[in-house]
């Protein structure tokens, strides 16, 4: 059996913590047998769409999972992005018949939170990935 090929889709807007959530969903993805065929960075979650797109067309990527921070802050922009990220992820994904994971932290969550949930939202992500595509096998 071949193993399964992802990409990963990752944010620069707070490098800080999803610089930690690539080391860790790449691990991750190690652990569970599956190779990462093209990591992509991006300058915001909400600029993921169209480089999700660009790896859909791609044959020999079988799913991919994003990886972002969506930290609040004054206004409501944390939860428009978010927002939007998601849907259009999901749009994606639903289009190219391809997983694509959700591994977006917030929002309404402040820095401390998002750092607190690296580990967990990054493995997440990658498994939601991974058991989506063997489940569509």
């Amino acid at each position: 059996m071949t193993k399964e090929k992802i990409g990963i889709v990752v944010s620069d807007t707070y490098a800080d913590i999803t610089d930690a959530m690539l080391t860790v969903g790449k691990k991750h993805a190690e652990f569970l047998g599956v190779d990462v065929v093209k990591v992509m960075h991006v300058p915001g979650s909400f600029d993921m769409p169209i480089a999700i797109k660009h790896m859909l067309k791609k044959q020999d990527i079988d799913g991919i999972v994003t990886l972002g921070a969506v930290i609040e802050g004054d206004t409501d922009h944390d939860t428009i992005v978010a927002q939007n990220a998601a849907r259009k992820i999901t749009d994606l994904s639903v289009e190219y018949e391809k997983p694509v994971s959700l591994g977006i932290s917030g929002p309404k969550m402040n820095r401390m939170e998002a750092m607190e949930h690296i580990d967990k939202m990054a493995k997440a992500a990658v498994e939601s990935c991974v058991k989506m595509i063997r489940r569509l096998k």
